[in-house]
């Protein structure tokens, strides 16, 4: 009950920036790197982002809010990532477009310090626990003229009803798990997507059964690390 009550209490935020975008024709860009995962949590993003009335671009002088969605497991992700937000600087200082950055990368201390002091002008950054509170750091962005910071260092929960932009019409991908509890000595997944928490079996089959409604062809369920394809006989 209590992540339900989290869940609408979004949907509440995502309705006031949806008022405040309303005919001003508000233009949002997302960059994803990384796994599936990463994929499926950007598609949840794109979900939120559109009913809050922003429509996707990939004209980079149309921006009034650009997305990253980091991964810390990927080679020179960092890189990628200090340069894109390099490039914005001077769109940030004409448009005044919004710079959101989420994601793995956004768990590690060393990142977002570094993020804090090179890249002041970063207006929301948000870790892999609360994906879900984009709407509300949003609102609190475009209100408060500051820098939202949203991340939690404990495991996050697990939150159902977001919604999802998918990006294909025949394979979509659901989440069944995340974190991992093996804590392996070459891998930082456990640190940064927190201990296994596990979706409900009702959850995921009612997903794959909307799905399978919608006419989808192949569903990948996803975990931290490893994924099963599943396809359509028809």
């Amino acid at each position: 009950m209590e992540t339900k009550k989290e869940i609408e209490e979004q949907k509440e935020y995502i309705n006031k920036v949806k008022e405040i975008n309303q005919n001003k024709k508000q233009k949002y860009s997302i960059l994803t790197m990384g796994c599936q995962l990463n994929e499926n949590d950007s598609e949840k993003i794109c979900g939120m982002l559109e009913e809050m009335g922003y429509t996707k671009t990939e004209n980079q002088n149309e921006i009034d809010l650009a997305i990253f969605n980091t991964c810390c497991v990927r080679e020179n992700a960092e890189d990628k990532l200090f340069g894109k937000l390099g490039e914005l600087k001077k769109l940030k200082e004409q448009k005044g477009t919004i710079i959101a950055i989420g994601g793995c990368m956004m768990q590690e201390k060393h990142i977002t310090d570094k993020i804090k002091m090179s890249y002041p002008y970063t207006d929301i950054i948000f870790g892999t626990h609360t994906l879900h509170k984009l709407p509300e750091d949003l609102y609190k962005a475009i209100k408060e003229r500051k820098r939202q910071e949203d991340i939690l260092d404990i495991d996050g929960k697990i939150y159902e009803d977001l919604p999802i932009k998918r990006d294909s019409n025949i394979k979509a991908s659901v989440t069944i798990m995340n974190g991992c509890n093996n804590f392996c000595s070459y891998c930082i997944v456990p640190y940064v997507r927190g201990r296994e928490r596990s979706r409900e079996p009702r959850a995921i089959i009612e997903e794959v059964q909307e799905i399978a409604k919608q006419g989808y062809k192949e569903v990948t369920l996803l975990r931290s690390k490893c994924k099963f394809i599943f396809k359509s006989r028809t």
